[in-house]
């Protein structure tokens, strides 16, 4: 399958969200056209988010939740979209001082 890669700490949180689930043609200004996310890109093959701990906690929260479900609404969406795929993580931070903090 495809090998979509994305790293977070080069896309702003703002836009953080359509690249990873993608938006409706008129979700917000400037969508002047529908575009697909990279989970749905990623489907039958892998998702590498490279780091990816520098994602707000709510943004983690909704990826978490797209994964738990296998599938997630795209920005201004009102259908699901089923995404299956193999995930792959890095990062730079030290996650286990993070979790303490």
């Amino acid at each position: 399958g495809n090998l979509v890669h994305l790293n977070c700490s080069e896309i702003s949180e703002q836009l953080l969200e359509s690249e990873l689930f993608g938006h409706e043609k008129g979700a917000f200004t400037g969508a002047d056209q529908k575009k697909e996310g990279k989970l749905k890109l990623a489907h039958g093959g892998t998702l590498f988010l490279d780091e990816v701990a520098t994602m707000s906690l709510p943004m983690q929260q909704k990826l978490l939740k797209a994964l738990d479900e296998k599938t997630f609404y795209p920005v201004g969406g009102t259908q699901p979209i089923r995404s299956e795929f193999t995930l792959i993580t890095a990062t730079c931070e030290d996650l286990a001082d993070k979790i303490r903090k």
